[in-house]
């Protein structure tokens, strides 16, 4: 059935952030504190991973630098579009707003672990490719094996920073269903360069998502959200 990858990463989400839950309330501040430096740290080290294979190729037997313009135009644009629209402010109004709703007011971590898990659940390859082979072809094998490393991620945000994990589901299911549903639409402007330039600029934010976890908020990284668009239109200009 398609779709039933996105369903399931969804019930992945949901479930790993009420483990957290369960967990956070035996859990003393110092574990807590030291988890969200693991997973900050580990976050950076999967960014840099990303952007490496960006960064690096392989040129007549040696290391060379390659995708560095393409990286810094990305950034630097979509930096400025996203800073222009604001979208990190829209993106903790309706974090406020959920907060509310969820009657959350006192809950200080509720902004932060909706924020951070959304975007590292939200972004990368695997939320890109995996709808779209969902879609095209009814294989969710790639969402699968997502939804088993959102469930861990979404699990340590939720011990760490409270029930706003949890709401980090609904920005992944209209991300991840929008995109199965418009598979066959999308899929011939998302040739592998595409993917690949998506991707690469991708793993930047996520290794800015992991400083902002280990030393506080230093990247309003929602606010960088539009380089994803500006490498995707490099990557297909140039391809």
């Amino acid at each position: 059935m398609r779709g039933l990858g996105t369903i399931v990463n969804v019930a992945a989400v949901l479930a790993g952030g009420l483990a957290g839950l369960l967990l956070k309330n035996g859990l003393k501040q110092r574990f807590q504190d030291i988890l969200m430096k693991a997973l900050g740290l580990s976050t950076i080290f999967l960014g840099i991973a990303g952007a490496m294979t960006g960064l690096m190729e392989i040129s007549g037997g040696r290391l060379a630098t390659a995708g560095t313009a393409t990286l810094i135009a990305s950034l630097v644009l979509g930096s400025l579009v996203g800073e222009w629209i604001n979208i990190d402010r829209g993106l903790e109004h309706f974090g406020t707003w959920l907060r509310r709703k969820a009657k959350s007011e006192n809950d200080a971590g509720f902004l932060e672990g909706f924020v951070n898990a959304s975007l590292v659940i939200c972004v990368g390859a695997m939320a890109i490719v995996g709808p779209i082979q969902d879609g095209l072809t009814g294989d969710a094998s790639m969402l699968y094996a997502k939804s088993a490393l959102d469930a861990v991620i979404v699990m340590i945000f939720a011990s760490t920073c409270g029930k706003g994990a949890l709401f980090s589901a609904i920005p992944l299911g209209i991300l991840q269903g929008g995109v199965t549903l418009l598979a066959g639409l999308v899929a011939p402007l998302l040739g592998e360069a595409v993917i690949a330039g998506v991707s690469f600029v991708g793993a930047a934010l996520i290794f800015c998502v992991g400083v902002n976890l280990c030393f506080g908020n230093r990247f309003k990284v929602a606010n960088m959200l539009p380089a994803l668009v500006v490498a995707g239109a490099i990557a297909g200009f140039m391809g």
